[in-house]
């Protein structure tokens, strides 16, 4: 099958679930913005060379898959579960542990890795603000556990960059 179908000539969508939906609908623009946290998790994935940090963004761009597919279902059960959740709550206190306190605002850019990385934090904020501006429109639209999911995911990919850029 090629990847040139032709079924969005005319501005729709197939949703996972399979329902044509409008290319610029407030759902698309959600799971789309989360495919964007992808490709700059994929950037500082390709750039960084702290094998734990690779494994990490990996893991993150799996569950981020699972979490595109929750905002391009309608009426499935969830696939991002409070154990995700939790994984990201457990990576950020391990984080946490290691670095240095906060006493200033953090100029992201002392590495490739870390630029990346805190583009993946900028997009995560925007997607948590088109999948609440879904929810908001459409209270079933958006599971709980996606929306902590992308709260938690842009305090790590902070973290990470943190720990990027300091541990050199």
């Amino acid at each position: 099958m090629s990847i040139c179908t032709k079924t969005g000539d005319k501005g729709e969508t197939s949703l996972y679930t399979g329902q044509r939906i409008a290319k610029n609908s407030l759902r698309v623009e959600s799971y789309g913005s989360v495919d964007e946290i992808n490709s700059a998790l994929a950037m500082a994935r390709a750039s960084s060379g702290k094998p734990r940090i690779k494994k990490i963004i990996k893991d993150l761009q799996q569950m981020n898959m699972a979490l595109m597919a929750d905002l391009a279902s309608i009426d499935a059960k969830p696939r991002i579960t409070e154990k995700d959740v939790g994984i990201l709550e457990d990576l950020i206190a391990e984080l946490e542990k290691t670095l240095p306190p906060l006493k200033a605002f953090i100029i992201p850019g002392d590495t490739l890795c870390g630029a990346f990385l805190d583009s993946a934090r900028t997009a995560a904020r925007r997607a948590e603000r088109r999948a609440l501006t879904l929810s908001q429109s459409d209270e079933s639209a958006v599971a709980l556990q996606d929306k902590l999911f992308l709260n938690r995911l842009s305090d790590l990919c902070f973290l990470l960059m943190r720990f990027e850029e300091t541990e050199k």
